[in-house]
């Protein structure tokens, strides 16, 4: 949502790379979930982590640029997606 109000010369830049990491997210979570083996599950679920870390970094780039007024809710959120991911990576790495 927030980047559809970014400069037209940032859509093939900076929106198509911001959409792209956040849309990774889930998709690595789902695929992780998927997948029989502990082994496999936490190299998605460390993809996922990999993804949101791009993501905050897009969102402070994004004030730097002046795109965007505050970041702070935006990173509140992602780091309590980091939080549920990390608790996820723990438990399966308890189980091995």
């Amino acid at each position: 949502k927030i980047t559809k109000a970014f400069p037209g010369e940032e859509k093939f830049g900076l929106v198509s790379q911001m959409r792209r990491a956040a849309v990774s997210i889930p998709a690595n979570i789902v695929e992780g979930f998927k997948r029989r083996s502990p082994r496999d599950k936490l190299r998605f679920y460390n993809i996922a982590e990999g993804s949101l870390e791009e993501v905050k970094y897009f969102f402070i780039l994004s004030k730097d640029l002046n795109y965007i007024a505050s970041t702070d809710e935006l990173i509140t959120q992602a780091e309590a997606v980091g939080r549920l991911l990390n608790g996820l990576i723990t438990s399966i790495e308890r189980r091995q």
